[in-house]
């Protein structure tokens, strides 16, 4: 028997399928845990597709004309989103929870020490790590000053996995299912991104990040 290591052809139209499954089956969970969920656009190449005729946004934005009316908790309404197009999953921001959006620097050595109580934490293959806490906390001192970190709140959203961003895909470091869908005290969270700041060297940052919403503006 001959052996090769060449991959088995997928046509492209299976793949499409694939991820509009999962994209679909990950937005309904979500949904169904109380998590306000709308479509994004998605890859197509290294651009974005909303499906708007002249779309000029070439990131990741909203696939919907307002995020915020058509944002739903409705796994049914949320089925029929993903039923032709492979859309990535946003999440909104300052109900259910606010999102603490972080470099890497930061982002890991607090995952790995608290994780047991770090709550959902996902990141980006751009290496931007989000922290899923409970909402209506504003930023304490040492995070405000640095430029990389951005709390979204509300009016914001962020790419939940298994999102596609031209990177790579965004995943979960620590998954909802692990915490039993809870969410964490903010102000613990923000205080284990502190200590990481005082254990960082002093090294440039890059300017502030503006929330998702904004970049899509």
């Amino acid at each position: 028997m001959q052996w090769t290591n060449r991959q088995p052809f997928v046509p492209p139209s299976l793949l499409d399928r694939l991820d509009r499954i999962r994209l679909r089956r990950a937005a309904q969970a979500f949904a169904e845990h109380g998590w306000a969920v709308a479509p994004g656009s998605y890859l197509t190449g290294t651009r974005f597709d909303c499906g708007r005729p002249g779309c000029p946004i070439t990131g990741c934005h909203p696939a919907v004309d307002s995020l915020a009316e058509s944002a739903t908790t409705d796994p049914a309404r949320t089925g029929r989103w993903w039923r032709h197009r492979p859309h990535n999953v946003l999440l909104t921001t300052g109900d259910a929870f606010d999102v603490l959006e972080v470099p890497a620097v930061l982002g890991r050595p607090a995952a790995d020490r608290n994780a047991e109580s770090a709550g959902p934490v996902a990141v980006t293959a751009a290496g931007r790590w989000m922290f899923l806490v409970r909402p209506g906390c504003p930023l304490r001192a040492e995070l405000e000053l640095r430029l990389d970190v951005v709390r979204h709140g509300t009016g914001s959203w962020i790419p939940a996995p298994p999102s596609r961003m031209v990177e790579g895909p965004v995943r979960w470091v620590i998954a909802p299912s692990q915490v039993d869908w809870a969410l964490p005290d903010p102000e613990r969270v923000q205080a284990m991104l502190a200590r990481s700041v005082t254990r960082t060297p002093r090294t440039p940052i890059v300017p502030r990040q503006l929330s998702t919403l904004r970049r899509a503006a």
